[in-house]
């Protein structure tokens, strides 16, 4: 496994995880007896934090019952000197999920938190504490910023296979120690029904977990949440989820294959046809399942801003909700695009306000590479190219709006990061190449999928002019996690220099592929 050291504040605040091991199980060292008793509300999908800022975070559990959410922090594992803070009354409304919003953190600092699940007739009985931990951002350059990426989960039959160690690729992505984790969408495979078994080249065999929500497609709320529970029952996930904070956005998976709104399905497998309903059922579990500060809001969107100190501000965008129908995508008007209008004038706002370096742009789909949507036979496109390397068409048009606002604006430090494509690669995007000329060059950076099928490399749209510097795919589609092609990235920003270093990995750690970025600069 390809590690390098790692930097001496991240030594210093992780000299205390060894006491801090069994992080996501729903065990903790010195907890008495009594907290194991029958009746006590128990969380056995361990804990998340999402969505940290320099003096913030969200704190996730799922109860197996009615319980009070409390959530104690302190600055060492042993809490001593612990602020407790009452959180939500959880129930069958959520799926039992809920949780707590941590003011008042202070920045740069490693924070140890534990989850009590309290009787609510009875806020004496607790059951067994669950801890995690998470590092705030910092509020200087000085220390800098890791964080690692990918997307895809248990997609094309690919579950949790126990014989192979569950989904392994979160331990390489933990031996890594990043500040945060970026999920850029497919979390779940809700069109994904999972067998038993299913054969692998060479006579072998792969074996998955089964659950009952996960041997049909996703329709109703009770199956959307399912899904998102069926990832939890992997070890490796939660000892995750209790180390490193997480960044979520979504995709299609999340709902159906290649979904747009106001799409009718064709597919027999579905009763319910209109995706609309499907998608409002799967937002509402994802909402559930995760710690995200802005679907906790009235406007109840998955686009926002995540500020992690001055080094680094990530715009997560949602290509999903708000794009028209999938198309040939060949108009020379698009009003809507991917983002929809009122999207694309935020993301403008919010990049031409940051003063963050490294402006990181999540999107759950990639620019340049050609994703075809064969769902009803039609010659449509999923994302943003559609094969034609001449001017904008399409969707095309929206992004060349945005590229050229980002020129002009002056904006520096712009980055894409995306998965979606289940294999991994670099492009760099130049108007010298490119049928559209007035932007300024920049890089986009794909990963995935985290334990999914992988698939061949997709065909570039010069439009951009982009041009792959690398790429490692397989030669066939939907090969298995069993036999690799499983990827992760991984930034880290130096707080002396701010270069910041993208680093594509294979699911063990190994290092493929380095580029290292000056601050400031275009055209690298």
């Amino acid at each position: 496994m390809s590690l390098r050291p790692l930097p001496g504040r991240r030594s210093v605040l992780r000299g205390s995880l060894a006491a801090s091991a069994a992080l996501t199980l729903p065990v903790a060292a010195g907890a008495a007896p009594a907290f194991a008793l029958s009746g006590r509300p128990r969380a056995g999908w361990g804990v998340q934090a999402g969505d940290v800022t320099t003096d913030s975070g969200l704190v996730w559990v799922r109860s197996d019952r009615p319980a009070r959410m409390i959530v104690e922090t302190a600055a060492t594992p042993s809490f001593r000197d612990a602020r407790r803070r009452l959180g939500p009354l959880l129930g069958a409304d959520s799926d039992f999920t809920g949780t707590t919003r941590l003011h008042g953190l202070p920045a740069g600092e490693q924070i140890h938190y534990r989850v009590l699940l309290a009787d609510p007739d009875d806020p004496r009985r607790t059951g067994e504490p669950v801890t995690g931990t998470f590092r705030t951002a910092s509020a200087t350059r000085r220390d800098g910023v890791r964080f690692v990426w990918s997307g895809d989960l248990a997609g094309q039959g690919w579950g949790i296979n126990p014989e192979l160690g569950g989904y392994r690729i979160y331990r390489a992505m933990a031996a890594l120690d990043p500040d945060f984790f970026l999920c850029s969408g497919d979390n779940i495979y809700a069109d994904g029904p999972l067998a038993a078994s299913a054969p692998l080249p060479g006579g072998r065999t792969w074996r998955n977990i089964t659950t009952e929500e996960k041997a049909k497609v996703a329709e109703t709320l009770a199956e959307f949440r399912g899904n998102f529970r069926y990832n939890l029952l992997d070890d490796n996930l939660r000892r995750f989820n209790a180390q490193v904070p997480s960044i979520v956005q979504w995709d299609d998976h999340e709902v159906t294959n290649n979904w747009y709104p106001g799409e009718i399905l064709g597919d027999a497998r579905y009763t319910e046809k209109d995706v609309d309903v499907l998608a409002a059922r799967a937002r509402r579990a994802f909402s559930e399942y995760f710690p995200i500060t802005t679907l906790r809001r009235p406007s109840g969107r998955v686009h926002r801003v995540q500020r992690y100190g001055p080094l680094l501000d990530v715009f997560v965008l949602d290509m999903r909700t708000y794009r028209d129908a999938n198309s040939p995508d060949d108009g020379t008007v698009d009003a809507q695009g991917i983002l929809g209008r009122e999207q694309l004038e935020w993301l403008k706002r919010e990049l031409a306000r940051s003063r963050a370096v490294w402006k990181v742009i999540a999107a759950d789909m990639p620019l340049g590479l050609v994703v075809p949507d064969a769902t009803d036979g039609e010659p449509n496109f999923e994302a943003v190219a559609q094969g034609d390397p001449g001017a904008p068409l399409g969707r095309e048009l929206q992004i060349a709006e945005l590229l050229r606002f980002v020129k002009h604006r002056r904006i520096t430090g712009t980055v894409w990061l995306t998965a979606d494509v289940h294999h991994t690669s670099a492009q760099h995007y130049d108007p010298s190449r490119a049928a559209f000329k007035d932007f300024a060059p920049f890089w986009e950076f794909v990963s995935g999928p985290l334990n999914a099928g992988a698939f061949p490399a997709s065909a570039l749209d010069g439009t951009f002019g982009p041009d792959r510097v690398f790429v490692k795919a397989p030669a066939t589609a939907n090969v298995s996690p069993a036999d690799g092609y499983q990827f992760f990235g991984e930034v880290d920003i130096d707080g002396d220099s701010g270069e910041l270093t993208v680093r594509l990995r294979e699911q063990d750690g190994t290092v493929l592929f380095t580029k290292a970025l000056r601050p400031g600069l275009v055209g690298q």
